[in-house]
């Protein structure tokens, strides 16, 4: 359908889905990448089955390393390995931790002006495979000119960096906060929140042979204040990052069907969520995880609302301390009920480029529970001084009735 710049189409997120999320190396050491990411799409489309193949406009892809069995041009790989017509054209995308964000996002551009009307997004990242920092070789101008600091290099540091600005923000509240997340995930677990959107993923054992993967591996149920209180600082001495109040390395992928709204309606698509705006933002290297706040104003800007017209957040937990301090931005308590209300990326994992979708997927689940919510963001940090925040509205709405 032909639109101009004052009539774009509405997009919306048909569905999503990801696989169970591993330890890096451990549940899908024996898994290619690419394999993850073509069960995801595999799975996603089989849950809608009045999808026609040929009609899927285009498919990108994120992984933060593009090499070996994430290199290749692993959007158009993974749709061929995915049994999709080669007339479905597919593009890798990197915004390293905010790839499938940003493939979502690019995606929604395309739909948005009318030149796409149904595609796929997602991302994947197998940091057993690819560990963080594989093959980059980072220009010494960085730090020969002070363009940034040495510590903008390590995510980790960062996170410290954000704890010296705030002092405020204490290691006591980033451990609360992390004790919190491992609660609401073995919550949302218990009442059945997380598994419905898993594609069981075959993964081989070198011990055990064959079996089939259902549950995220990370999780760590029974989490108290006193062992995160031991646990050792990597980043610093006396510091006050942990693994405990960070997300692990993790094995993973997700994708997303995104569709202009007339599609979705041609083809009787359920619709999750609807896009409202989006926007990224830089920030200073250093402090790499205050990206989501300039990002968060620039999207609510250009949306016309407030922070209190949200009444559902998904903030990504590459580290506690990133997100308290947006928290705290914005006036909201640690412990605010609105926000990432199954848990997040502390207990379940954090794929680096698969991170974005699961956020939306959680958000549209979010969106289902909760009617009498009408917008809600999903928002993340991204490396080198970035944050990206996607805003959606609830297509469930019932005019604010609890």
């Amino acid at each position: 359908m032909a639109t101009t710049p004052n009539s774009l189409n509405t997009v919306v997120l048909v569905d999503a889905v990801r696989t169970p999320f591993g330890k890096a190396g451990s549940l899908y050491a024996g898994t290619r990448a690419d394999d993850l990411m073509v069960r995801c799409i595999r799975g996603l489309l089989e849950r809608n089955p009045s999808v026609p193949l040929s009609a899927i406009d285009e498919v990108a892809v994120a992984a933060a390393t593009q090499s070996g069995d994430q290199g290749m041009n692993i959007g158009r790989s993974a749709a061929l390995l995915a049994g999709l017509p080669n007339t479905v054209p597919g593009y890798s995308i990197d915004r390293w931790c905010a790839g499938a964000m940003t493939a979502v996002t690019t995606i929604s551009g395309a739909i948005a002006m009318g030149l796409y009307d149904l595609a796929i997004a997602g991302g994947v990242e197998h940091m057993g495979n690819h560990p963080m920092g594989e093959g980059i070789d980072p220009n010494p101008r960085y730090l020969s000119e002070k363009i940034v600091d040495t510590d903008a290099l390590s995510m980790g540091n960062t996170a410290e960096r954000l704890h010296d600005r705030f002092p405020h923000l204490t290691k006591e509240r980033a451990d609360k906060y992390a004790v919190n997340s491992q609660v609401k995930t073995a919550a949302a677990y218990a009442a059945g929140k997380i598994q419905p959107n898993l594609i069981p993923m075959a993964a081989r054992s070198a011990e055990l042979g064959w079996g089939i993967a259902t549950v995220d591996e990370p999780p760590r149920p029974g989490t108290t204040l006193e062992a995160l209180a031991a646990l050792k600082t990597p980043f610093r001495a006396a510091g006050r990052v942990t693994a405990g109040n960070a997300a692990g390395l993790n094995d993973g992928a997700t994708a997303a069907l995104l569709a202009s709204e007339s599609k979705a309606k041609e083809l009787g698509l359920t619709v999750k969520a609807k896009l409202v705006s989006f926007a990224f933002a830089g920030v200073e290297p250093e402090v790499m995880g205050y990206g989501p706040v300039p990002a968060t104003i620039k999207a609510l800007a250009k949306a016309g609302l407030t922070i209190e017209d949200i009444g559902l957040f998904e903030v990504n937990e590459a580290f506690a301390i990133q997100v308290i301090a947006f928290l705290d931005y914005f006036g909201m308590a640690d412990d605010d009920s609105r926000v990432n209300i199954y848990g997040g990326a502390i207990a379940v994992g954090h794929p680096l480029a698969s991170s974005g979708v699961r956020l939306m997927l959680n958000l549209a689940e979010g969106f289902k529970e909760h009617p009498e919510v009408k917008y809600g963001i999903t928002t993340m940090c991204i490396g080198l001084g970035m944050g990206g925040t996607v805003i959606w509205e609830n297509p469930h709405f019932n005019g604010g009735k609890k």
